[in-house]
């Protein structure tokens, strides 16, 4: 019998900073309401900034524009089925407005703006220690260049 092979999950995430404090979602989960940043899978096709530009503006209404990658980060989650492994890239950026904002994703209550210490004094309502942990990498300065992420796109056989 052939094994299977393992494929962790791809999800983005997105850090935006105004005026000292953070663009947060709350969003309804199986272990309830639970806050977290803009985030998300990637999705067939997309690049991990399309993805990250994408899931922001599902979640929040709001256009990001990508500055910088934080960081590349790797968890674990048991589940009787064996569980998940996911690995996230965190981007950070500013926001605009949208001209024509939509309706917010399925399971998304609001967006939130804490600060660095109220999104500490809710630690036990985060989706992910990830959430503090970028939050907290991106304060700390961690930043690398978008070209830092390469995409590299096959085409058709031959060229056509």
């Amino acid at each position: 019998m052939k094994q299977e092979r393992w494929t962790p999950r791809v999800t983005v995430a997105a850090v935006v900073e105004h005026e000292g404090r953070f663009l947060l979602v709350e969003e309804q989960t199986s272990e309830g309401l639970r806050i977290n940043q803009p985030a998300g899978h990637l999705e067939s096709g997309e690049t991990l900034t399309q993805a990250v530009v994408r899931e922001t503006r599902e979640e929040t209404a709001l256009a990001l524009v990508p500055e910088a990658l934080v960081g590349v980060y790797m968890t674990h989650i048991d589940l009787p089925d064996g569980g998940a492994t996911y690995l996230r890239f965190t981007f950070c950026g500013r926001h605009e407005a949208l001209a024509q904002p939509g309706p917010l994703d399925t399971g998304i209550v609001r967006t939130l703006w804490l600060t660095p210490d109220e999104l500490r004094a809710c630690r036990g309502r985060h989706r992910t220690p990830l959430v503090l942990r970028s939050v907290d990498d991106y304060l700390a300065g961690r930043r690398f260049p978008l070209d830092f992420v390469h995409t590299h796109s096959v085409g058709p056989p031959n060229g056509k």
